[in-house]
């Protein structure tokens, strides 16, 4: 009997504007580039600020429309979806390359947490992986827009 749960969520700010590629299936794939941060202090009492990018990937139709009009650098996003290493080969290496992303698949979601303008007063409605609209405007938090690397 199999069992696990494999449930990834970020809320950080995007790297860059959303890259939207054409596969030879004639099917559609998203990559974005999402930051989170966090900040302690080390050993000598010296604060730290450390960056973590991740990587985001989508092949829903619905979801990839939104994000070519939203998804844009430095915007505060939700995403939620599912880790998932993928193995593949470059010409002229020998050795195997691999990438760990967050796959949002039907059932997952992004949701942007700021206005477009990135004034961070209202939540924006989010889009699951299945294009339906969710969440009422609320109010999103500010304070992780201090010291985001860009």
């Amino acid at each position: 009997m199999a069992f696990g749960k494999n449930h990834a969520e970020l809320v950080g700010r995007l790297g860059a504007d959303v890259t939207v590629n054409q596969l030879a299936s004639g099917g559609r794939v998203a990559n974005l580039s999402i930051a989170t941060d966090e900040s302690y202090f080390d050993k000598s009492g010296q604060k730290v600020d450390r960056t973590e990018w991740h990587r985001v990937v989508t092949f829903q139709d619905g979801l990839i429309d939104m994000l070519e009009r939203h998804a844009r650098k430095g915007r505060l996003v939700h995403a939620e979806g599912k880790l998932q290493t993928r193995r593949w080969k470059k010409d002229g290496e020998e050795g195997d390359r691999f990438s760990t992303e967050i796959l949002i698949v039907p059932g997952h979601k992004i949701q942007f947490l700021d206005k477009p303008n990135g004034n961070g007063s209202q939540m924006q409605p989010d889009l699951d992986a299945a294009g339906d609209t969710g969440a009422a405007p609320a109010s999103a938090p500010t304070d992780l827009d201090d010291e985001i690397p860009f």
